[in-house]
């Protein structure tokens, strides 16, 4: 349905009760464009909530995830303000897994 190309990461948290505008306006400010067909995501200081920005090359669409449990695996800001990731690393983060030890085709990189 919604087509796309690179997923990408930013380390800062940012305020979750930020709209579709405020959001659309901190990718701009992180990344330095909203590109079509990318996605944008984002958490919160506990890291218990993400916000994905997608920019389908139309409009922009703003999803979130709540854990009732737990935290998302979330690199610090210190690793820098973003980061790629590919389908396998979003599909662990999605589901709370440590997204940093999946690499390209499953390969462990980092212990």
């Amino acid at each position: 349905m919604i087509r796309i190309d690179s997923i990408w990461l930013a380390t800062a948290p940012m305020d979750m009760r930020a709209g579709t505008e405020t959001a659309f306006a901190r990718v701009v400010a992180v990344f330095g464009a909203a590109k079509p067909h990318c996605a944008y995501l984002f958490t919160n200081r506990r890291a218990n909530r993400i916000k994905v920005l997608v920019h389908d090359g139309v409009g922009i669409w703003l999803a979130a995830r709540r854990l009732h449990q737990g935290r998302f695996h979330w690199p610090g800001v210190r690793y820098g303000s973003e980061f790629e990731l590919d389908a396998e690393q979003l599909q662990a983060l999605i589901l709370g897994l440590p997204w940093q030890r999946v690499g390209a085709g499953g390969v462990i990189t980092l212990l």
